[in-house]
């Protein structure tokens, strides 16, 4: 049986762990923003750790249940609620046909993840049902939910109702953020002091945060090494003759605002690119409010496959959490 959507809170919408193998046709990965809190999601109600779930910003929607499931809210702090009482985050929550989860307002964080025993029965777009709404491609209708929807549901056997992440499992962003990059092929393009300054300002996330990329800004303008400009290359100092875009990569364009391409984000184009956020932190990028203080780290390639290693030991640990 379905579930309803009586209020499509912001930006709601069907993902999964993204449909990788197209990036060169030009289709992102996508995916839910934060891959771990969606993971845990699922293995809380005994789904596939990429089985669909739903994805809200700031605002999570109200959703009635015409049967009997288990349900998981994991990622930032924004309170469920069943039928006006409060339920607890991160905790498989049975939620009986007929009853509403909603949600209160957001204290912490930015995105929470909602998943349900079953999982959510879209059709599969390219081996995902996660949305990509600007191709219109996956999730519900390929695009984000609308009070009156209807959600299908896969079949599914409940699991043990209760069950919890710990809290020392449950990562999120610092106060500052810190966020570990790697200095790219284009590094050079920029001057000694510039270098230095990336790194050592404190920047904020700017209102131009979605999920094809995070914009920042508060930090001293980046300088650029002089060039001559290159055939096929852009006026702008920061153009380059166009190239592919790596997952996490950071543009300055004028050298002004940094931005980190996300989820949905374009494969290629004429902006070089400074570094890379390492593949351990983009799920905290997720997990960003607008003005949060922010800082770049710089790490080494050793230091960041150190950290992805870590992240991997982190869901390990989650996973034996379960059995």
């Amino acid at each position: 049986m379905p579930i309803k959507v009586h209020h499509h809170g912001v930006s709601t919408s069907v993902q999964d762990l993204g449909r990788p193998g197209y990036f060169h046709l030009g289709i992102p990965m996508g995916g839910a923003m934060d891959r771990f809190a969606m993971r845990a999601a699922n293995l809380l109600v005994g789904n596939d750790e990429g089985a669909a779930g739903l994805e809200a910003v700031f605002m999570g929607p109200r959703l009635e249940f015409t049967a009997d499931a288990l349900v998981a809210v994991t990622g930032a702090d924004m309170p469920a609620k069943v039928d006006g009482e409060a339920v607890p985050g991160w905790t498989a929550l049975k939620v009986k046909s007929g009853q509403v989860l909603s949600f209160d307002y957001l204290k912490s964080g930015a995105r929470i993840c909602i998943a349900v025993s079953g999982g959510i029965d879209v059709p599969i777009a390219l081996g995902s049902r996660s949305t990509y709404p600007i191709g219109s491609l996956g999730g519900y209708k390929g695009r984000q939910l609308a009070a009156g929807d209807e959600l299908p549901i896969g079949e599914s056997s409940l699991a043990t109702e209760g069950r919890t992440v710990a809290e020392n499992l449950r990562r999120m962003p610092g106060m500052p953020a810190e966020l570990r990059v790697l200095p790219g092929l284009y590094w050079d393009r920029l001057t000694g002091p510039a270098k230095e300054n990336f790194f050592a300002d404190t920047w904020k996330v700017a209102p131009e945060a979605d999920r094809m990329g995070y914009r920042f800004r508060g930090g001293r303008k980046i300088e650029f090494v002089e060039r001559k400009q290159t055939f096929g290359a852009g006026s702008d100092p920061s153009n380059i003759v166009d190239s592919c875009y790596p997952y996490g990569s950071i543009q300055i364009p004028s050298g002004t605002e940094p931005i980190i391409l996300h989820r949905d984000a374009v494969s290629g184009g004429g902006y070089f690119m400074v570094g890379t956020v390492i593949s351990a932190d983009m799920d905290l990028i997720a997990q960003l409010q607008p003005h949060t203080p922010t800082r770049f780290v710089e790490v080494t390639m050793e230091q960041a496959l150190a950290a992805r290693k870590d992240r991997a030991a982190l869901l390990e640990r989650l996973r034996s959490s379960f059995n």
